[in-house]
């Protein structure tokens, strides 16, 4: 009897799944049929609701990225694309259409300048994710491992000193993944990107509205969250400048 409950159980959930996800695909299409008609408030009402039932993926954020735009609300359409960029980073459409939100916004915030060697080690450690790091170091690791055995059991002089060069480097290779890796994790833990969604909002020297006014944002700009005290969130553009701006101002990606 307690099988039969189980199964029964099992199959219920299952059920419930299904149809949970054949409404969510029919308040997709839904969402599609209200954006090709013009009706950009309803579908993206729509497609908040699919966000709500914990429903995320990069299509929902794209489409709502697009409805913002076509809306004119260009803070939540940078928002909504930058979230379909953490989902899909390659996906050139999303690329694109951030591009075209990030001409729309106010702000000419120019980055501060980097020499050729930060360029270049910043291509190279931003190639793979610290996960993907990790992946490498442990292959290395493998690598280093199974050369040394070659090596201690190898006969021939070239041989051994195949397996002695091709060990020697794959340690290398542990260290410095192993340290980019550190590297990228530690740069991902302190990432807490946020965009401005108000019209206009006033930076401030300090976290109260009594202190000095810094400089003045406009939404879709893209800043770094630094830190949080009550209501107000200490920001850092990519030009360097920090002050700090009222949190409902900014949504945090």
């Amino acid at each position: 009897m307690k099988t039969k409950i189980t199964y029964l159980f099992l199959v219920f959930v299952a059920s419930c799944t299904l149809v949970f996800s054949q409404d969510n695909t029919a308040l997709f299409e839904s969402a599609n049929t209200a954006y090709n008609d013009g009706n950009y408030a309803e579908a993206i009402a729509q497609y908040k609701s699919i966000l709500e039932t914990g429903n995320h993926s990069a299509a929902i954020y794209y489409n709502l990225g697009n409805a913002y735009y076509k809306s004119n609300e260009i803070g939540p359409s940078v928002y909504y694309f930058e979230k379909a960029l953490q989902l899909s980073p390659d996906d050139k459409d999303i690329l694109n259409n951030l591009a075209f939100a990030n001409n729309m916004t106010i702000d000419a915030i120019e980055p501060l300048p980097k020499t050729q060697l930060s360029k270049f080690i910043g291509n190279i450690t931003g190639t793979f994710t610290y996960n993907e790091w990790a992946w490498i170091a442990v292959f290395c690791g493998f690598l280093c491992v199974i050369s040394f055995l070659l090596y201690q059991f190898a006969y021939e002089t070239l041989k051994k000193r195949i397996y002695f060069l091709i060990s020697f480097l794959a340690f290398l290779f542990i260290i410095g993944t192993v340290a980019i890796a550190y590297q990228q994790y530690g740069k991902a833990q302190k990432d807490r990107p946020a965009i401005v969604f108000a019209k206009e909002t006033t930076v401030k020297s300090e976290p109260n509205l009594r202190s000095d006014e810094v400089f003045v944002l406009h939404e879709g700009t893209k800043v770094q969250v630094l830190d949080t005290v009550d209501n107000w969130k200490k920001i850092q553009l990519i030009d360097g400048k920090i002050g700090w701006i009222i949190s409902e101002d900014v949504n945090e990606l």
